[in-house]
């Protein structure tokens, strides 16, 4: 850790006090290797990135819980927008059309009533989400320093529970992964039938979505995907200018920035999740620093992508609601005239998919890791593992068009999965991490006090985010009149 990075307290043994510059050259208390091993003279190289490239994938897979929402706030909010085209003097209240907003507008509103203060409360919010965010991946650092074979979040749950936590956590992972790429092969052919005005079947839509996904996540290392995840941030980047300088020359009529909304704490708890969510790339951590050339590096690489995420969210969350008002629509990139907002969603097409994809590859390399690691395959470029590879990546992207197509209200079973594992995965997990490798130390000076209260804090923050998430994502499930399964319907 460079000497400029805020102490974090990593003391894990009284004997030895760790300094700073310490904190991730700490002998582990384990005798196996890194996953990938030693890789001197390998066909097949993993730990190759540096830290400025783990950024953009870090950030990609941070968005990809909200770009998979897509679906619902699509269907309702495009129509809201065409009808408030036709009757611009209309207050359509196109802010609530869906409760799953890209970025900050839609969430805001949402939140005034349940906060009872005003809209800065949002702001204040995200970047206290930033800051966690920041603190609970400096710990799952320690940990990986700690325990260098942790290459996932199972591997973290066997050094925690045993063969049962890394079975029940690995087991989560996948579905939460899966379940993510099957949102954003949806959102791909919600996009295009919105762009297209349902120019094809949207069974069609989704089987294009399915093989550019696949094709896009066949490399094996992460360095590679990085190129995508810089293309990725570029669109989404140009698409949000789009929108925020159509709406200051366009200038929607009578609007309004209300500082209170009525709203229920069902949807105030949804759109808290929305920005809790938007911060929870964390079962991608392990294994982005597992790849890293020097995984001392990676404060930087975490500082870096939530200082990016934070500003973004804040800057176009504000500058939207700012000239929109009540007009916001859900997604944000709809709160201009229908032209600019398919030139907007055409902008940000890489972003919905390449976000999609890097989650494909961490589900990939999960299996791929277990079966193959202490082996020569991992490292080969032979016909068995390249062979192999394809098979995964074929296999988990069918089983997630499968999913998308078969379920009815897949954007709410989505949302009620990533309520189960993502809350745990960044924010309880994270505190059981600390505690661990701190046992024996919880009390031991007053800042260990507070880290520990702080970290007990967290475990109970997972909990509250698991339990009323369910609550509000099985309240959703309830609430909505089921779809149809494989439809060639436009669901745009």
């Amino acid at each position: 850790m460079s000497p400029d990075t805020p102490d974090l307290d990593l003391e894990t043994r009284p004997a030895e006090p760790l300094n700073r510059d310490e904190t991730y050259k700490q002998q582990p208390e384990t005798t196996e290797e890194e996953p990938f091993g030693d890789e001197e003279g390998a066909e097949v190289r993993y730990r190759t990135l540096e830290w400025w490239f783990v950024s953009p994938g870090s950030a990609e897979s941070t968005r990809s819980l909200m770009d998979v929402a897509y679906e619902q706030e699509m269907r309702d909010s495009y129509a809201c927008r065409r009808n408030l085209s036709r009757h611009p003097n209309a207050s359509l209240g196109c802010g609530d059309a869906g409760n799953r907003p890209v970025g900050l507008p839609s969430s805001v509103p949402v939140l005034y009533q349940w906060l009872t203060v005003n809209w800065q409360s949002g702001v204040i919010l995200i970047v206290g989400i930033a800051i966690l965010t920041v603190y609970t991946g400096c710990v799952m650092g320690q940990f990986k320093a700690r325990y260098p074979h942790v290459h996932s979040i199972a591997d973290g749950g066997e050094v925690l529970f045993g063969w049962i936590g890394r079975e029940v956590l690995g087991t989560g992972l996948l579905l939460c992964l899966v379940f993510v790429m099957g949102g954003h092969i949806l959102t791909f052919s919600v996009m295009m039938n919105t762009l297209t005005d349902h120019g094809t079947c949207s069974i069609v839509f989704g089987v294009v979505g399915l093989l550019i996904s696949l094709i896009l996540s066949l490399p094996r290392t992460f360095k590679r995907m990085s190129w995508l995840s810089v293309i990725s941030f570029a669109s989404i980047v140009a698409a949000v200018l789009v929108t925020m300088i159509a709406l200051g020359v366009q200038r929607p009529r009578n609007v309004k920035v209300e500082v209170t909304r009525s709203t229920s704490l069902y949807r105030a708890f949804l759109a808290v999740t929305d920005i809790v969510f938007a911060y929870a790339a964390h079962p991608a951590f392990f294994g982005y620093i597992s790849e890293m050339k020097t995984p001392t590096d990676w404060p930087k690489t975490l500082f870096f992508v939530e200082i990016i995420n934070t500003t973004l969210y804040t800057v176009t969350g504000v500058v939207i609601y700012r000239f929109a008002g009540q007009h916001v629509a859900s997604p944000a990139l709809g709160s201009s005239s229908p032209l600019m907002a398919k030139v907007a969603y055409g902008i940000a097409i890489p972003t919905i998919v390449i976000a999609g994809v890097i989650n494909g590859h961490i589900a990939c390399k999960y299996i791929y890791v277990r079966l193959f690691r202490g082996t020569e395959h991992l490292h080969q470029r032979s016909l068995f593992s390249i062979g192999t590879w394809v098979t995964i990546s074929v296999v988990l992207w069918t089983i997630a068009w499968i999913i998308a197509e078969a379920v009815p209200e897949f954007n709410n079973l989505l949302s009620l999965v990533t309520a189960l594992f993502c809350s745990w995965f960044s924010y309880g997990l994270c505190g059981a991490f600390w505690l661990f490798i701190n046992k024996g130390l919880w009390f031991s000076s007053p800042r260990k006090t507070f880290l520990t209260i702080v970290n007990f804090i967290l475990l109970g923050m997972g909990g509250c985010l698991c339990g009323l998430g369910l609550y509000a994502s099985g309240r959703a499930i309830s609430e909505e009149s089921a779809g149809r399964s494989f439809s060639c319907a436009s669901n745009a």
